[in-house]
C-alpha cells in the first residue's frame, strides 16, 4: 500500500446530470455508477478515493482549499469551468498537489471554446475522450506519480 494514497476525485458543473446528457459525448453511466467504477479501480491500485461534485464554482474552490492534509493527489473534471474559471485555477495552484485533468468527451474535437483549459498547465497529465476508462488511466497516472514520491 502506498504511503500517499488519498485521492480527491472532483466533479464539476453538470456532471451530476450524467445519464441525461448527450450519450454520444458522455456515455450512458450516471455519476453514481461512474464513481462506483472509479472507486473499484482506485482500490485495485491501493488508492483511497473520496468524491465531490458541485454545480457551484465557489464550493469547488472551497473544496480545493480544504484538501491540505487530507489528499495526496487530485483527479478532477471541472466540466465547463475547465475553459474559463481562473478562480478554480488559482485554487488548484494553492492546493499544490499532483493533479490529473479528466474529460469524458474529446474536448479537442468539439466546440472551439472547449479546446482551452485554464488548469492544464497545473496538471501533470490530461486524459480526454476515453469515456469512463479515462478515469482508470488517470488513476494509474496518479498512482505512478505518488509511487515516485514514496
Amino acid at each position: 500500500m502506498l504511503a500517499h494514497n488519498r485521492i480527491a476525485v472532483m466533479h464539476g458543473v453538470n456532471l451530476d446530470q450524467l445519464g441525461r446528457r448527450d450519450s454520444a459525448h458522455y456515455g450512458e453511466l450516471d455519476l453514481a455508477r461512474l464513481e462506483q467504477s472509479i472507486g473499484e479501480w482506485a482500490r485495485e491500485l491501493g488508492l483511497e478515493p473520496t468524491f465531490f461534485q458541485t454545480n457551484f464554482e465557489g464550493e469547488f474552490v472551497e473544496h480545493l482549499h480544504r484538501l491540505d492534509g487530507i489528499a495526496d493527489g487530485i483527479l478532477l473534471n471541472p466540466g465547463a469551468w475547465t475553459h474559463y474559471s481562473w478562480a478554480i485555477r488559482d485554487a488548484l495552484e494553492i492546493a499544490a498537489l499532483p493533479a490529473v485533468e479528466v474529460h469524458l468527451s474529446d474536448v479537442d474535437g468539439r466546440e472551439d471554446f472547449r479546446r482551452l483549459s485554464v488548469i492544464g498547465d497545473l496538471c501533470f497529465a490530461t486524459v480526454k475522450g476515453q469515456g469512463p476508462d479515462g478515469y482508470r488511466e488517470a488513476l494509474s497516472m496518479l498512482h505512478g506519480r505518488l509511487s515516485e514520491g514514496s
